[in-house]
């Protein structure tokens, strides 16, 4: 009888060989579907395509769990979303794999320094579990869908006058992953960086690290380059997977990197200032810690105890999701 450590190791290898049948299982689906629904078949996803959407977020996902950064939940939904995501452009997929990689090792940086002002820190705080999966790549999977649904599979440049509904689409997915990643840098980078306390962004009041809705300059800054990260993997990924005579004939498209900077930005910033009027921050007079519920020996910071921190990036992921197109949109021609 195989043993748990025989199974744990060849886990891997059976779920990437599990790719290539279920990428040909979903490409017969996608033909036969094709086939009886228009008779057209340019709507269907080719078996490569197919591959890679499976084969690379199983990839993703195992290299997450090895390296602690998601737990089983997590990578669970986690891959149901990165195969939508990367269905749907290859862009959006590069989106994903970039915060990812890149929150997973803000969250961890300097873990010790965390542990001594937030009294919610746990070894392993790390994992991103299910709920955090649907906070942070929700909204992005759910554009991918109407993406897929409305436009078809398949990357595109960002050209509001003659594909104005996958850019608009496009740029929705891309303020919504800037926004996570800007606002998981500066909470991450920005509490453990420096040495002032920073201050509460409705009152700008010092309060002590680690109190929901406190910004930094530094905390802004990092805030901005989450959101060029973004910006610059999906930029990359239009720049070398695109036609170049489609490209030739489409506006600029370096100006994905600066919105993206743009939707880091304000993620952070609507993060901040819900966190600090519907979130509640207190401080444990017995330990110096910061808490998000009152108590005998809590003192209260700020905010009301109405949304959970879960709550605050979903919200943050939606209104930047939404707002990132029609602000493109204005600004993209002064590019």
């Amino acid at each position: 009888m195989m043993s748990d450590s025989t199974l744990h190791k060849l886990l891997p290898v059976l779920l990437c060989g599990l790719s290539l049948p279920l990428s040909m299982l979903m490409w017969i689906g996608n033909l036969a579907y094709s086939k009886i629904a228009s008779d057209n078949l340019e709507s269907v996803i080719p078996p490569t395509r197919w591959l890679f959407s499976i084969l690379m977020p199983i990839v993703l996902m195992l290299y997450g769990l090895k390296r602690k950064g998601i737990n089983k939940s997590g990578a669970a939904l986690g891959l149901f979303c990165a195969i939508i995501l990367s269905i749907s452009s290859h862009a959006f997929f590069a989106s994903l794999a970039t915060f990812f990689f890149t929150s997973s090792r803000a969250t961890k940086f300097r873990a010790n320094i965390k542990r001594k002002f937030d009294a919610d820190f746990k070894p392993g705080e790390g994992r991103r579990n299910w709920a955090q999966v649907i906070c942070n790549a929700g909204m992005p999977t759910q554009l991918a869908l109407l993406y897929l649904l409305d436009c078809g599979y398949g990357e595109r440049p960002i050209d509001f006058t003659q594909l104005y509904r996958s850019s608009w689409l496009g740029v929705g997915i891309l303020g919504a992953f800037a926004c996570s990643n800007g606002d998981t840098w500066a909470s991450e980078l920005g509490t453990v960086v420096g040495r002032g306390d920073p201050f509460l962004i409705t009152t700008r009041k010092r309060v002590p690290r680690g109190t929901n809705g406190a910004v930094s300059p530094f905390g802004l800054l990092v805030s901005f380059l989450g959101g060029v990260a973004i910006g610059l993997s999906y930029y990359l990924t239009i720049r070398y997977t695109v036609d170049s005579k489609v490209l030739a004939h489409s506006p600029k498209q370096w100006p994905i990197i600066v919105f993206g900077g743009m939707a880091g930005l304000l993620g952070s910033i609507v993060d901040s200032l819900l966190g600090a009027t519907l979130q509640y921050s207190g401080l444990d007079t017995t330990n110096g810690k910061i808490v998000e519920r009152p108590g005998k020996h809590v003192k209260h910071i700020s905010g009301a105890r109405i949304l959970d921190n879960h709550s605050v990036n979903l919200i943050s992921s939606i209104i930047s999701g939404l707002l990132m197109p029609s602000i493109a949109m204005q600004f993209w021609k002064v590019f």
